[in-house]
């Protein structure tokens, strides 16, 4: 098992030093949290279906025109991405309420928006990501009008091809997480990535049927159907893993 160097741990991945100058290695974990992390456990094989559906989610983007970090998959668990300057934002963008927009404004879930809306949360878990405005994030520096005018049309360009693509399998994109970052060439030119991943576990996924959950709001629920729901979005976008979902050790850490 390689060694490496790790340089960042959150909630569901780890970030390892890559392999050449400017890339970073991505280990997707099965660690899984809800409920402003009130709720958590582990769902084998859970890091292996988001790696495999974060892969394809932006592969796709990226054939579409949207410049993002990823690289190319290495295995089950692992992506190579290129290092970026985190933004430090979540970008909401929502279609149908549900969830904290249903709390706050009074509006039904379910009911379809009248048009998206892409809402801004400042990066803090220990004060639960607080909403701000346009004003808060250019008043202190998090990023400048131009980079929020390309992660906004950015932001809605990925909703539109996304939408698409999940309805087409039958799956309505409720809302959705994104995160951006600064890359800079050898030229030393800036360019806004899309980073971090897209998969069940930053988007909110309901059958067209009807509001069957098939992302991480099934663990507000039952636990143990959460690997299920994420292995339906995986079967109907047809990228199941290799060998299915299973528990695999990942890289040893240098100290």
């Amino acid at each position: 098992m390689a060694r490496r160097r790790q340089i960042f741990e959150g909630k569901a991945k780890v970030i390892f030093e890559g392999p050449e100058p400017g890339t970073l290695v991505q280990y997707f974990k099965d660690d899984s949290t809800a409920l402003s992390d009130r709720k958590s456990g582990v769902i084998t094989g859970k890091g292996v279906l988001n790696n495999r559906i974060s892969e394809y989610l932006m592969t796709r983007l990226g054939e579409v025109g949207i410049p993002t970090h990823f690289v190319r998959r290495l295995n089950m668990r692992e992506q190579l991405i290129r290092q970026v300057e985190i933004i430090p934002l979540d970008v909401i963008v929502r279609n149908i309420a549900a969830g904290s927009i249903s709390k706050r404004l009074g509006i039904p879930e379910g009911t379809n928006l009248p048009r998206s809306v892409v809402e801004f949360r400042f990066k803090a878990d220990d004060r639960d990501n607080p909403m701000v405005s346009e004003e808060h994030i250019t008043a202190f520096g998090w990023a400048t009008p131009q980079e929020l005018d390309e992660i906004m049309a950015l932001s809605l360009r990925i909703n539109d091809f996304l939408s698409g693509l999940f309805v087409g399998v039958g799956i309505r994109l409720v809302d959705f997480k994104l995160e951006y970052g600064r890359h800079y060439n050898a030229n030393d030119e800036l360019t806004i990535l899309l980073a971090d991943e897209i998969s069940p576990d930053s988007c909110r996924l309901w059958d067209v049927s009807g509001t069957d959950t098939m992302d991480k709001g099934q663990i507000h629920r039952d636990m143990s159907g959460v690997a299920e729901a994420y292995q339906e979005v995986a079967q109907r976008l047809g990228i199941l893993p290799e060998s299915g979902p299973r528990d695999i050790q990942g890289p040893k850490v240098m100290q």
